[in-house]
């Protein structure tokens, strides 16, 4: 499943290579090299939209996206960026798994792309691999939920 001409030993290498995913099992790492393929976004390039259908995460090797959140005729606002080494999307792991924020590329960016339906069917039949990728979300997700209360605060004034 990797982009135009990449072979899957290079998808697998970069998919073990990942900072999000040091330390996982080989099996895990093949099983996730799998629903992988390597993909790229230009500045400015929307990688998904609130509403829609969330079926996929990626995991950023270079550049920057924005998480952005819009309130009607308003501008968007950046609620975060994802950097090099981290977790973009986790929403394809919840229902009701549709994308609650924005994500557009600020720079140039790499990433792995994993499809996010075919990996849930895997987590399914190897409980071992859900639990170990649930472990890892939950601590990006932890993290950007303290981000974002620090910026709610810093914007009331506290």
């Amino acid at each position: 499943m990797s982009a135009g001409g990449t072979d899957h030993a290079e998808v697998e290498a970069r998919v073990a290579a990942h900072p999000f995913l040091l330390g996982m099992s080989e099996q895990h790492i093949r099983l996730l090299a799998d629903c992988a393929l390597l993909t790229r976004f230009q500045p400015g390039q929307r990688i998904f939209e609130a509403g829609q259908r969330a079926n996929r995460f990626y995991l950023i090797e270079t550049g920057e996206v924005g998480i952005e959140a819009s309130i009607a005729e308003r501008p968007a606002v950046t609620i975060d960026v994802v950097k090099a080494g981290d977790l973009l999307g986790w929403s394809w792991m919840f229902p009701p798994f549709v994308w609650h924020f924005d994500a557009r590329a600020l720079l140039p960016t790499t990433a792995i792309f994993f499809y996010g339906t075919v990996l849930s069917e895997y987590c399914e039949k190897n409980s071992a691999l859900g639990y170990e990728l649930f472990k890892r979300m939950s601590a990006v997700m932890l993290r950007r939920l303290q981000a974002a209360r620090e910026k709610m605060l810093g914007a009331l004034g506290h």
